[in-house]
């Protein structure tokens, strides 16, 4: 296993930069996760590190080789896609064994590795079968043991489960989960699912517009956002962030310093506390509530009419239409500048 350094990678096509001068730091052993919405170049970098994208400026180090210049099959990866890339007419054991065979590695040992993986992911009784004859979840399996047959130095994983019914999701996040704790191998992972994100991940990597936002454990993420975007893109639902000017008289009263730094006000779904329209910091029309069994997520409009979620332990009493009042906890609530987005933790309230 080895550790990954990415240093002022850039990519480009002809005039138009995607990737901008990414500084990253991997420990031999970790997982961690890149995530971030759809075009953000999350899969475009995952790929520069396996060196099916080239790399225009800056070096990537596996170890302690730089390997801009190595081709994608001797840079000691393995990556598994978000297709399986499967050979239909080959057995689940040729699939495996296939790119040792092209490597020339001695058919024992092939066997060995085969063997031994297929244990790991349990499906030793499927070696014989095509294909065509595995459900999703099985064939996802076999295309992470191909990957690890190879021993690889670092895994690459490019949204392996986007194609899975959500159950196998789950049960396959777990098993992804479970892999690397028996292998201890270096992972990185990519996905748009911040579920996926927040818990499988040692350290995440928030990106967009092919910049990093923040890297950081899942709590850290959640507890600690570096700017507005990365507080509403972990956590699920999103944080609910009001600006200044939607903000209640009452609420600036209680943080009159939200009035003085002109900053936007960010609460968490789950740490409303409904109250009386005396004590409210928030007020909104009752227009949706979703009942979940375990929890209620109430969909509001304050009185600017932004539309916002408070999370429940029970489904509130009122109608369709009545007004909900809230407040917060000064320790819960979140602040980011409202030019540029940054948290503003700074700020002693």
């Amino acid at each position: 296993m080895a550790s990954l350094t990415l240093r002022g990678l850039r990519k480009k096509y002809e005039s138009l930069e995607v990737i901008h001068g990414v500084d990253l730091d991997i420990d031999d052993g970790e997982f961690v996760v890149f995530v971030g919405p759809s075009g953000c170049g999350k899969s475009t970098l995952l790929r520069m590190i396996a060196g099916l994208e080239d790399i225009s400026s800056g070096t990537a180090q596996i170890g302690d080789r730089i390997v801009n210049d190595i081709a994608a099959s001797k840079r000691g990866v393995s990556m598994v896609f978000q297709t399986y890339a499967l050979y239909p007419h080959m057995t689940v054991y040729q699939n495996m064994s296939f790119g040792l065979k092209q490597a020339k590695t001695d058919p024992k040992e092939i066997d060995m590795r085969v063997k031994e993986a297929a244990e790991i992911l349990q499906i030793t009784d499927y070696l014989d079968r095509s294909p065509k004859n595995l459900s999703g979840g099985q064939r996802q399996r076999v295309a992470i043991g191909r990957a690890i047959v190879r021993d690889p130095e670092v895994f690459l994983f490019d949204e392996p489960l986007s194609n899975l019914d959500a159950a196998l999701r789950v049960q396959t996040r777990l098993e992804i989960a479970r892999l690397h704790e028996r292998l201890g191998a270096t992972m990185i992972y990519v996905t748009h699912d911040q579920v996926e994100a927040m818990t499988l991940a040692d350290k995440i990597v928030v990106l967009k517009d092919g910049y990093i936002e923040q890297v950081g454990t899942p709590i850290d993420l959640y507890e600690r956002p570096n700017n507005a975007f990365v507080a509403q893109f972990i956590g699920s639902p999103k944080m609910n962030i009001f600006s200044n000017s939607e903000i209640s008289k009452n609420a600036k009263k209680k943080l009159p310093n939200l009035k003085k730094h002109n900053l936007d006000l960010g609460i968490r779904p789950e740490h409303f506390e409904q109250c009386n329209i005396e004590d409210a910091m928030i007020s909104g029309k009752l227009d949706l509530v979703e009942n979940l069994g375990e929890y209620a997520l109430i969909h509001l409009t304050s009185e600017n009419g932004m539309e916002f979620i408070v999370k429940s332990n029970n489904s509130p009493k009122e109608k369709k239409g009545d007004f909900l009042h809230f407040t917060v906890s000064k320790e819960l609530a979140h602040y980011f500048d409202n030019e540029t987005g940054k948290s503003a933790l700074g700020i002693q309230f």
